[in-house]
């Protein structure tokens, strides 16, 4: 399920200039400036495999705000910040709110479609996470955090040979970390159809969700947005009960726009499934808003015809749309 977007553009050098006409204080009136996530829109960046495609890809997935994933085999702790800092970068010139998807815990995807990751060690991490922290400061960007770690790694009914020890500190240091720079940090959730899920709150304040904005939900999968809703809301509860008050979340889109199949269950590559609504945030209650997380056209891994995760595949972008199947990747 791992997006490898790894083209960049290059960045345009921007020199922000601090503006001060004195102090401001509360007997003048004046109101903090506001958030700029509140006004406008989500980037949408044309290094993303759909847009260079051209063509129908283009129109109908590319010119999309998506999310840009870092990931440690493309972005090494030696890379991560510039590559951070340019992305980030290219949305702030295009007055755009970034979003990012921080991919990169050890042990990640148990051993599956997405495991091929270098960083080891919990040392290993937090020091590629701080170079994260370092390319994000001051940005205002949305960050996805960790896809799936959380309910793999906490799972009783599903083995996972690769899960680390100490992963919630890991989580936990994330969470703070990225959070002090001024992101929104949506610590991922799994999705409504991953059951049992009543321990996900208190593994969910573990791994440091009270320093996040919030949450994130059907990320890669394709579970619809009102359900997704209902799950959402019944872990803001659980995390209520526990003292974490005010938490938000977001729930991933890109996929969620056919109904499933009987069992439900098929989450690779999915005949199914097709594009769902377009990302927007509205600020409703606890609902952020939605947002395109995987990248629509690209695997999930091998099945349902799909090539290697991550890899852009035409007649899964065709499937999506609803057109009839080119028959090629």
């Amino acid at each position: 399920m791992l997006p490898r977007s790894l083209v960049r553009a290059c960045a345009t050098s921007a020199a922000l200039a601090l503006l001060s006409a004195g102090p401001v204080g509360a007997a003048d009136g004046a109101r903090p400036p506001q958030d700029p996530r509140r006004t406008q829109g989500l980037f949408v960046d044309a290094t993303m495999p759909a847009y260079q495609q051209g063509g129908a890809y283009q129109q109908r997935i590319g010119t999309v705000s998506q999310s840009f994933w870092v990931i440690p085999e493309a972005y090494g702790v030696d890379a991560v910040r510039s590559t951070v800092q340019e992305y980030t970068g290219n949305a702030s010139a295009a007055r755009r709110t970034p979003v990012l998807t921080v991919y990169g815990i050890p042990g990640r995807d148990c051993g599956r479609y997405s495991s091929g990751n270098p960083l080891r060690t919990a040392p290993e991490y937090r020091a590629w996470i701080r170079q994260v922290a370092r390319g994000l400061r001051g940005t205002k960007a949305l960050v996805v955090l960790e896809p799936d770690a959380l309910p793999l790694f906490s799972s009783d009914l599903a083995a996972c040979p690769t899960r680390p020890s100490g992963w919630p500190a890991m989580l936990r240091f994330a969470s703070r970390t990225l959070s002090r720079t001024g992101a929104w940090v949506y610590l991922d959730a799994g999705h409504s159809d991953w059951t049992p899920y009543e321990a996900r709150p208190r593994f969910l304040e573990a791994a440091g969700v009270q320093f996040a904005r919030g949450i994130s939900t059907n990320v890669s999968n394709f579970r619809p947005t009102a359900d997704e809703k209902a799950y959402a809301l019944t872990l803001l509860r659980g995390l209520k009960a526990l003292g974490i008050r005010g938490k938000k979340y977001v729930v991933d889109t890109s996929r969620n726009g056919g109904t499933p199949s009987a069992g439900g269950h098929d989450a690779i590559n999915p005949t199914w499934a097709r594009v769902g609504a377009r990302p927007r945030l509205v600020f409703e209650g606890a609902f952020d808003g939605r947002l395109w997380i995987k990248h629509p056209g690209e695997s999930d891994g091998y099945e349902n015809g799909g090539p290697a995760a991550g890899q852009w595949c035409d007649f899964l972008a065709d499937r999506l749309l609803g057109f009839p199947e080119s028959g090629t990747c």
